[in-house]
């Protein structure tokens, strides 16, 4: 007999609480499963993370949300990947794309003949072969042609710079013409049964609101999963070094770029992120190295244009809950966990732990099995993203201050120390299903820190070098003549997607 779920009960709004609200209104439409969003007043949302990567066109699809529109609505503009500036050396940069990064050869990956020809002294740049990576370059962007066979235009990815306000508030207003009901009410008390499940919450205006299961996106505080379940949080300081963040927003000097920049800093790394109508900015770093007045002053002196806001500082504690999902409750966005926003991962950890929740949803029997499934999903996603972050740090070349000294002592995972070793042994880089950042991603970083390989694939020797480098060299050529077509990314937006074409129902431009 089917026991389903008949409501479900998100406790608090912001981008976590409102795309819950969008995936699930999508998902469950037809179902009969009343869906309510308890948003506080009192508190507000941090409303910092701006970055994403492309994921969050998977989370427009599914809720089924026009790009272009979404775009106008949160003055957003396009983002190819990441330049890390000063990592290695003070001076030096590099990029992590988004997608391919060259063409396979006969079955082999195209970074084991990269490296045949950079033994021999004829290989282009690595990233020369990246269509993403030389877009962002000369800032250059277009969406990819839909029926396109040339490789250069079928083979980049992007996502997108946000405004993280106006995308809750695009959210909210999309899943309440959906039928979401919300509350604005501050949940006063949680009350727990015999079984540790959650029965009610308590709001503020007197009220007791009842569901069947509760999402529990109230942030670091975790009002649901921590303070009423007392779920545990699993602690990954001694992984990565940074536990406060400085923000401020700034008024734009030129276009907007396509691309998030990441700077090393003396104590941590700053971020750059440009938007049509400002940029945002901020300052990761160490309380151990760095106090709250130095970074403010660190990150007022190094931004560009007015300030348009108090610097806000923001304490994190790096790690994961215990359990992502216990009994009824499912903990989402900062409440679940933060692993620091260096690779803009926040919003796609939001959206997968909503996938493998759908996959997985429970009935009202709530079977435990269930449950232990998908914490053993959601908690590879964690460990994968906790690794590829670690891999910035634990190889970065910066020997100059106590904090970049102390990043080569910090202990690193074995499931990362035995994925370095076998890349600097010839390049090999084992994937498994459902990873998120792919082998190019990962040869990225290493390439940007100047971590080769001690050789290559023994079967690449079969091909000739000579006719190898050609192809490389004219795959090269033929990407940049293809990019260097392409409207500015200034220029695209403008044309498509800018805050100054969005037009209202009345012809009143906005």
């Amino acid at each position: 007999m089917q026991n389903s779920l008949n409501s479900l009960c998100i406790v608090g709004g912001g981008t976590a609480g409102w795309m819950a609200a969008s995936v699930l209104s999508s998902a469950l439409q037809g179902s009969g499963i009343k869906i309510t969003v308890i948003e506080s007043p009192d508190i507000a949302s941090v409303g910092v993370g701006e970055s994403t990567v492309p994921s969050i066109l998977d989370f427009l699809r599914a809720c089924r949300i026009d790009l272009n529109a979404f775009i106008r609505a949160t003055s957003a503009s396009f983002k190819l990947g990441i330049r890390f500036d000063d990592w290695r050396e003070v001076g030096e940069h590099y990029f992590h794309p988004f997608g391919r990064v060259g063409q396979d050869i006969n079955g082999f990956e195209f970074y084991q003949a990269w490296l045949k020809t950079l033994s021999e002294g004829q290989a282009t740049r690595w990233l020369d072969q990246s269509p993403g990576a030389i877009m962002a370059e000369h800032s250059r962007f277009m969406l990819r042609p839909p029926r396109s066979n040339d490789w250069a235009l079928r083979n980049y990815s992007y996502a997108l710079h946000l405004d993280a306000v106006l995308v809750a508030r695009y959210l909210r207003d999309l899943c309440l013409a959906r039928g979401v009901a919300r509350i604005e009410a501050t949940v006063n008390d949680v009350a727990v049964d015999d079984r540790q499940f959650i029965r009610s919450v308590s709001l503020d205006d007197g009220t007791r609101v009842t569901s069947d299961f509760y999402i529990d996106c109230t942030g670091f505080r975790g009002r649901l999963i921590d303070r009423a379940l007392n779920v545990g949080y699993r602690d990954w300081s001694d992984y990565l070094p940074c536990d406060r963040a400085v923000v401020v927003q700034t008024r734009n000097t030129e276009g907007p770029v396509p691309y998030t920049q990441a700077t090393a800093r003396a104590a941590g790394w700053s971020w750059r992120i440009p938007l049509q109508h400002r940029t945002g900015n901020g300052y990761v770093f160490s309380s151990r190295h760095c106090c709250d007045d130095q970074a403010i002053q660190t990150l007022l002196t190094t931004v560009k244009g007015e300030v348009l806001n108090e610097p806000r500082v923001i304490p994190f504690v790096t790690g994961r809950r215990e359990k992502i999902w216990h009994h009824n409750c499912l903990a989402l966005g900062l409440a679940s966990g933060f692993l620091e926003p260096l690779e803009s991962t926040a919003i796609h950890l939001v959206y997968k732990t909503l996938i493998h929740f759908i996959r997985h949803f429970p009935d009202r029997d709530f079977d435990p099995g269930i449950e232990q499934a998908f914490n053993r999903k959601i908690n590879t996603d964690y460990r994968e993203v906790r690794d590829f972050i670690i891999l910035h740090y634990c190889t970065a070349g910066r020997r100059d201050t106590p904090f970049w000294q102390n990043c080569q002592n910090l202990p690193v995972p074995d499931s990362l120390r035995e994925k370095i070793r076998r890349f600097r042994e010839r390049g090999e880089l084992e994937s498994n299903s459902g990873d998120f950042f792919s082998r190019d991603s990962w040869c990225s970083i290493f390439e940007g820190m100047n971590i080769r390989p001690r050789k290559y694939h023994p079967l690449m020797d079969a091909f000739d070098s000579q006719r190898l480098a050609a192809q490389l060299r004219q795959q090269a050529d033929h990407i940049r003549t293809t990019v260097m077509k392409m409207p500015s990314h200034g220029d695209y937006i403008r044309q498509h997607c800018g805050v100054e074409s969005r037009v209202r129902t009345s012809g009143e431009v906005s």
